[in-house]
């Protein structure tokens, strides 16, 4: 992978949450508590991108983004909704699997490179099996760990 990206097993989590707003805001919560960010304005960011359109790109993947002056370096959440929920995606897929992005408030290319290379991990379908077979937030974490490093080599 092209980008040096943050990735803390305490931002991964598998949840029931039967709305937008709700996982907005426990991505904001994870976002907040792996990276020491602050979680209002997290959620702020998250909300104003979305604001603009739905960030479900289809196949039952949501990326929320946004940046934040509290990040060093892009900085990811991922959380598996069990059941998935609508998203108001672009293919009106319900959205399962949601990778929340936070980058450096002046990073423009990194930012777009993470986005690109979460992009790339999500239309894996054989990727997007394993990990909503996973049984648990840390085994996710070993698949995306195991995913980020294989792309780095």
């Amino acid at each position: 992978m092209d980008v040096n990206l943050a990735l803390s097993p305490q931002a991964i989590a598998v949840a029931r949450l039967d709305s937008k707003p709700k996982v907005l805001a426990r991505m904001a919560q994870l976002l907040s508590e792996a990276y020491g960010l602050d979680e209002s304005e997290v959620l702020e960011g998250l909300e104003a991108r979305e604001a603009l359109g739905s960030t479900g790109f289809g196949r039952g993947v949501a990326i929320p983004h946004c940046r934040s002056k509290g990040v060093r370096r892009p900085s990811l959440a991922v959380l598996r909704l069990d059941p998935p929920i609508d998203f108001a995606a672009l293919d009106a897929q319900q959205v399962a699997l949601v990778c929340a992005l936070v980058s450096p408030e002046n990073a423009g290319a990194t930012h777009l490179h993470a986005l690109a290379a979460i992009s790339r991990l999500t239309r894996d379908e054989a990727m997007v099996q394993m990990l909503a077979d996973a049984p648990d937030a840390e085994a996710i974490y070993a698949l995306l760990t195991n995913q980020f490093l294989r792309d780095a080599a």
